[in-house]
């Protein structure tokens, strides 16, 4: 048991990484940014729209079917 639990703490800690700041950059560039294609942002929202049956309530509680 002992073993069991030394593996799993050991692996909880290996995803666990630190971003220098010469890295950050790379991360703060607009192509890092998930809205930046407006047209596959909104190909993609129809789609999702289409497959829930539902328009609008993206980020907030309810949907097109009433049954919350």
């Amino acid at each position: 048991m002992k073993a069991l639990l030394l593996v799993l703490a050991c692996l909880s800690l290996c995803q666990c990484t630190q971003v220098l700041p010469w890295q950050r950059g790379k991360l703060a560039d607009y192509t890092m940014r998930p809205d930046r294609d407006q047209l596959g942002l909104a190909l993609g929202e129809h789609v999702y729209f289409s497959r829930e049956a539902a328009s609008g309530g993206r980020g907030i509680g309810g949907g097109g079917c009433g049954c919350n």
